[in-house]
């Protein structure tokens, strides 16, 4: 099993051997050697911090501190202060020097995750961290300059929200300089049994019981999933299965009924049925790319991801109906 190791605890592993996830992994490691930012996009569970870390521990600046905020769990107004700090008196409340997140990343790296939650006035600033290396606290009155590399994440599409004036255009770019996209877990093949597998091990040694076995007939229920929440939704999941049946042989049968009602299709989902006359599979393969790739605005990653291929798959395709 090839296991990216971000961090001595198992938490922080990226574990799989699929090529969608290793082309990734292999990205980051040579971006890692370099300052350049990176802007990391997938949909929630991927595991957007964990490719962070990796490339934050693959780095100049591993020995460096590690500081971590998530723009969409702070108020507004607070914002601004966690991010640069505050001087004494700046406001009601403020009543010793702090330094914000990117001071205390100084010398090390700086992870904004959620960072399309960004309330205009921190863009702003932030946007000038990243073209000069200064930032100005709140109630000061000097500027400093801070040493400090920036990874930032987002399960939003931002060209989506600089389009609706929520997110600035000169940000957007000066965040997308280096793009890592983490494919969800359905486009990762034959990853789902290895990470089911480590974290009925990991979760049974937490909870100090012994593991259950995994039997070919979940597994293969579990592969027909379309895993929304990603790997964090296989994690909880499997944690259940270790606290209600560990020591046990688990089948398809003895998942949690509430999952199983959860994950079955719904009324309406039924396949597309084949018309009388037939059709012409080349043919409706080439319309249906074409669709996808339309309705994703050209974006390829997310044309697969409606086409639930991954993104070699769709780019061979194209090539194969000679689509630009």
């Amino acid at each position: 099993m090839n296991r990216v190791t971000a961090n001595h605890d198992s938490r922080f592993e990226l574990v799989g051997e699929s090529p969608a996830l290793q082309a990734v992994v292999r990205s980051a490691r040579l971006v890692a050697a370099t300052d350049a930012t990176v802007l990391i996009l997938g949909e929630s569970g991927t595991g957007k911090e964990l490719l962070a870390r990796l490339v934050h521990q693959s780095s100049r600046r591993a020995q460096g501190p590690w500081i971590t905020l998530n723009c969409a769990a702070l108020p507004e107004e607070l914002v601004e202060s966690e991010l640069f700090g505050y001087q004494r008196g700046a406001f009601t409340g403020a009543q010793a020097d702090t330094p914000g997140r990117v001071q205390q990343a100084h010398g090390g790296t700086l992870f904004l995750d959620e960072v399309a939650e960004l309330p205009p006035a921190a863009q702003a600033k932030l946007l000038r961290f990243l073209e000069y290396g200064e930032c100005q606290a709140l109630g000061a009155g000097l500027v400093e300059r801070v040493d400090v590399r920036i990874l930032a994440a987002t399960h939003q599409d931002l060209r989506t929200r600089v389009a609706d004036g929520t997110f600035r255009e000169d940000l957007f770019y000066r965040l997308h300089v280096i793009p890592l996209e983490l494919p969800p877990l359905r486009e990762r093949d034959g990853d789902l049994p290895l990470l089911a597998r480590r974290f009925c091990e990991e979760l049974a040694g937490r909870h100090g019981v012994e593991p259950p076995a995994l039997a070919n007939g979940l597994l293969r229920r579990l592969a027909d999933h379309g895993w929304p929440g990603n790997v964090r939704e296989l994690r909880n999941l499997i944690e259940r299965c270790v606290v209600l049946m560990h020591g046990r042989s688990i089948d398809a049968e003895d998942l949690p009924n509430d999952w199983l009602q959860a994950a079955a299709p719904r009324q309406g989902d039924a396949p597309w049925q084949l018309p009388a006359g037939g059709v012409s599979l080349e043919a409706l393969e080439g319309q249906l790319i074409r669709q996808a790739l339309e309705q994703a605005q050209g974006n390829r990653s997310r044309a697969a991801r409606l086409l639930g291929l991954t993104r070699d798959t769709l780019l061979y395709r194209m090539k194969k109906h000679a689509i630009a």
